[in-house]
């Protein structure tokens, strides 16, 4: 049903948001709840104007019957993902990252005799969360101690993608970032900060999509992953098949760590979680 507002800019009705809800869930596994039609319909009227389409129903048919369909999947997908992110975000489990995990992941490559630490950050956004985990590496000692740091970050969306590699920020990006690294890892430019090229090198940068085991399948024995504040994007069944797929990433003994106000209970026994600092993560057994 074609829907115009009064102000010309089309409308989303509740059918066409129907089907568009059911693109984007077939797709990448977000699930947008009859209370966030006004979300979906604000973030895609951008990419009407940017395709000359007058209507979300124009949208969907272009979607569903256009040649060029499913590369416009991706676009769909930029323009639906949420990208809140800032260096240095919730500190209290950065400090359960440093105080706990990495001291049991290093005795464990002690043990071993492994120097490489391989971390994946699964929706890194524009790239803070990988460059915040890089720095706070460093800062352990972990390079003078003979180690390698790997670390992957990935997200659905190219957009985000591209400012990540760029790897310049604003202040606002900045503002839970101690002074002290940001003297020591980061180069004043106008009015932004650029990070240095010795944690750039430490990250490289792809797109994945969780949901796609295909694309999962490219990242591989990993030590740490770090997937927090996603989980609560997906319904039950998407949550299940996107842990299951960050599963078979891990190393045997690797960890997860998922938000703080994101739990695997009830969602999945792959992971047994484990207290550290008298937090919760999770270690593949």
């Amino acid at each position: 049903m074609l829907t115009l507002g009064l102000n010309s800019k089309p409308k989303l009705s509740h059918e066409t948001f129907c089907y568009l809800r059911d693109i984007v869930y077939a797709q990448s596994g977000i699930a947008f709840a009859d209370t966030k039609k006004y979300l979906l319909e604000t973030r895609l009227l951008r990419r009407l104007e940017e395709k000359n389409l007058k209507t979300f129903e124009d949208y969907y048919y272009f979607l569903t019957y256009d040649q060029g369909r499913e590369a416009e999947y991706r676009h769909l997908l930029n323009s639906v993902v949420t990208n809140e992110t800032s260096f240095f975000r919730d500190p209290v489990q950065l400090e359960v990252f440093r105080k706990g995990v990495i001291p049991r992941l290093l005795e464990e490559k002690y043990r071993t005799g492994s120097k490489s630490v391989r971390i994946w950050s699964s929706a890194c956004s524009t790239g803070e969360e990988p460059y915040t985990l890089a720095m706070m590496l460093m800062e352990e000692g972990l390079v003078q101690k003979g180690f390698t740091i790997e670390i992957i970050g990935s997200d659905i969306s190219d957009v985000v993608l591209k400012a990540a590699v760029a790897a310049r920020y604003d202040r606002y990006s900045l503002r839970n970032t101690p002074e002290a690294y940001l003297r020591k890892y980061f180069t004043p430019c106008a009015d932004a900060f650029t990070v240095s090229p010795r944690v750039m090198e430490t990250v490289k940068f792809r797109n994945v999509n969780l949901f796609n085991a295909g694309e999962t399948r490219a990242v591989r024995n990993m030590d740490i992953v770090f997937c927090r504040n996603v989980l609560i994007y997906f319904d039950e069944t998407s949550k299940r098949k996107v842990c299951s797929h960050i599963y078979d990433t891990i190393s045997k003994g690797g960890y997860l760590l998922v938000g703080f106000s994101e739990s695997l209970h009830n969602i999945t026994r792959l992971f047994n979680p484990i207290s550290i600092e008298r937090s919760v993560v999770y270690q593949k057994s």
